[in-house]
């Protein structure tokens, strides 16, 4: 991480520079970030611990939770931290450390929602064939790959960033390090490294969504030959996976997949997807799935 940087610690600017809306900001956050990691743990536990939990769609969905309490983790506990100290310092390599914890999390759980979706076009539209193609060890590999593909995007974004020199002024429009805040404190013309990451993550975001909408244009024909009790049993199953999707990659798209021009607007969106979506998924999957709510339910019993 060494470049030719002067500065050895940044200022996160933060939600608010009010000292009540602060305080507020600390309660609801708090709250926000422990629902976030109880929920997401429950999901993982009670996956873990039932026996007949055992699809492939479970497995993706305990490695979302995961997913969802790491990616929250490298946020959520400094902003709430923050919101009680006058100096919302961040040292460089924290810094740089938050920045790829945020894009290996974020990009990993695009994948994730990508496999998902995939497993649930093969379940719908070829269901005779859903045990032998989507095999424990099939969906492992498909599990690698999503963190590895994580892993690489984020490597690539860091290293771009790390190789910018920053001589002042230091602070950052943000509650959290991210590409586009440091950009615009680089010593030196950015416009091409701008490119090149806002290129690394559309195509990333537009070939995943690309590929979502595939899936579900390809359930939707196959529904057609179905029966109105089908139907509903398979859009029930997809109902969940589309509104995580859509809160997801909504905000993320708006942020990454352009050139940033307002950051104030920008860490406003980003609170959607660190910390609204995160503490929603339980609620959306466990709302929605029967199964789930019955191994909770079990697993309640069994401990108490």
């Amino acid at each position: 991480m060494e470049n030719a940087s002067s500065v050895k610690e940044f200022i996160l600017l933060g939600l608010s520079d009010n000292q009540g809306v602060q305080k507020i900001y600390f309660v609801m956050f708090l709250l926000f970030y422990m629902i976030i990691v109880a929920g997401n743990l429950l999901i993982v536990i009670t996956v873990i611990s039932s026996q007949r939990l055992n699809s492939p769609m479970y497995f993706f969905l305990c490695y979302l939770s995961f997913v969802d309490i790491c990616y929250s983790s490298v946020t959520a506990p400094k902003m709430i931290a923050d919101f009680l100290v006058e100096n919302k310092t961040i040292s460089f390599v924290g810094c740089i450390a938050q920045l790829f914890g945020v894009h290996f999390f974020a990009c990993t759980e695009i994948f994730i929602l990508v496999v998902m979706a995939y497993d649930r076009c093969i379940a719908i539209c070829k269901p005779l064939h859903y045990t032998t193609l989507m095999t424990r060890r099939v969906c492992t590999r498909m599990m690698i790959s999503s963190w590895v593909g994580g892993f690489m995007h984020s490597i690539a974004q860091t290293l771009l960033t790390t190789q910018l020199p920053f001589c002042g002024p230091n602070k950052i429009d943000h509650y959290f390090c991210d590409v586009h805040p440091l950009l615009q404190l680089a010593c030196t013309d950015t416009y091409v490294v701008g490119l090149i990451v806002v290129a690394n993550s559309g195509m990333i975001t537009l070939t995943c969504f690309v590929i979502l909408v595939t899936s579900y244009v390809v359930i939707l024909v196959s529904l057609r030959s179905q029966t109105s009790e089908g139907r509903y049993k398979a859009l029930s199953t997809c109902g969940s996976h589309i509104t995580v999707v859509i809160l997801f990659f909504g905000p993320c798209t708006f942020i990454y997949i352009r050139p940033s021009s307002n950051l104030s607007e920008d860490k406003s969106v980003a609170v959607f997807y660190t910390v609204i979506t995160p503490m929603l998924n339980p609620l959306i999957y466990t709302l929605r799935n029967e199964e789930v709510k019955s191994a909770m339910r079990k697993l309640w019993r069994r401990k108490v």
